[in-house]
């Protein structure tokens, strides 16, 4: 089956393993029908689409609060951390990001020049900082970015509980599959 340019036949192949690893050399599909092998097609279709979806809405998000990716997943642990009443030090926010102390100032002095964060002092620690997020930059976040994220809740509440621990399973199944840990690139040159 070769895939027809005119009804966007590439771009619907992109992830057919047959069109994709057609000798079999990645994947061995010897026993599968081809009822599994379109529907697990379908399947990295929906994936690569719940991507590509999610990759829109962060850079919207992105473009509407005028901030880059990882400003706006500070600010999401930011507002997580305050509904737990969690008090957020820079080394904490670090961690979480996984950047250098270094660049976590440089994103705490833009993200206050900005108005979204502010520095004050430890309840407990008088030689540390706790970060929080300003009321109105918490109130945008809510009502923009969070309430399109929230959407992804609907969708899984509309399934049932066993479809939901089948789709539970499969993605922690996706996630360790694609897991780069343990890899070991192979130099191209």
């Amino acid at each position: 089956m070769i895939p027809d340019p005119e009804s966007g036949g590439i771009n619907e192949s992109l992830y057919d393993v047959q069109f994709s690893d057609p000798d079999g050399v990645l994947v061995d599909r010897s026993s599968a029908s081809p009822a599994d092998l379109a529907q697990v097609t379908r399947i990295m279709t929906a994936l690569v689409a719940l991507r590509d979806a999610e990759e829109s809405l962060a850079e919207a998000s992105s473009r509407y609060m005028l901030l880059n990716r990882t400003d706006m997943r500070a600010l999401h642990f930011l507002i997580v951390s305050q509904n737990l009443d969690e008090p957020v030090t820079p080394g904490a926010l670090a961690s979480h990001l996984g950047i250098s102390t270094a660049s976590t100032t440089k994103l705490l002095d833009r993200l206050e020049r900005g108005g979204h964060v502010v520095r004050e002092p430890h309840p407990t620690d008088r030689r540390a900082l706790i970060i929080r997020i300003t009321p109105e930059t918490r109130a945008a976040a809510m009502e923009t970015v969070g309430r399109q994220q929230a959407r992804r809740f609907n969708a899984a509440a509309r399934l049932s509980p066993g479809d939901r621990e089948v789709v539970i399973g499969f993605l922690e199944d996706m996630a360790k599959e694609l897991s780069v840990e343990g890899i070991s690139w192979a130099d191209p040159g």
